[in-house]
């Protein structure tokens, strides 16, 4: 079945540039969303000293792969502001589970260590960033 998906919405989740892609042509590379597992879940969401987004995904999810342009996004629009990261939940289903997740996509919102938002189901980069300035200082 997660063939099917992937050959239905080919292989968008993957950016047709390098990783290390220049941003906005000033030679610096673009900031993408950080890759959190149940072992670095603690130390780089709940212990930031920013704000934090996460979103809990998985390969086979067609949602998932529709929201993760605005997860990209937000990584370069929040650079430095906040951390901004993805949790693949067939691979670290420890945290999924501690963290109550039903369904995927899922975007929890971190700050001081604690959930302050969460947001299921496929949105609006908008709808994300609102959520995400509420909690900047």
């Amino acid at each position: 079945m997660a063939n099917f998906f992937k050959k239905l919405m080919g292989d968008q989740h993957e950016s047709e540039a390098p990783a290390a892609v220049a941003a906005a042509g000033n030679g610096q590379p673009k900031p993408e969303p950080v890759e959190v597992t149940d072992e670095t879940f603690a130390e780089m969401i709940l212990q930031s000293d920013k704000p934090a987004v996460i979103d809990l995904w998985a390969e086979w999810c067609t949602p998932c792969h529709m929201i993760a342009p605005s997860i990209a996004d937000m990584a370069v629009q929040y650079d430095g502001r906040a951390v901004i990261a993805k949790l693949n939940v067939d691979e670290n289903q420890r945290t999924a589970g501690q963290l109550g997740i039903m369904g995927i996509p899922t975007v929890l919102f971190f700050k001081d260590g604690k959930e302050a938002d969460r947001q299921v189901g496929v949105t609006s980069y908008a709808k994300l960033a609102n959520k995400l300035e509420s909690l900047l200082d």
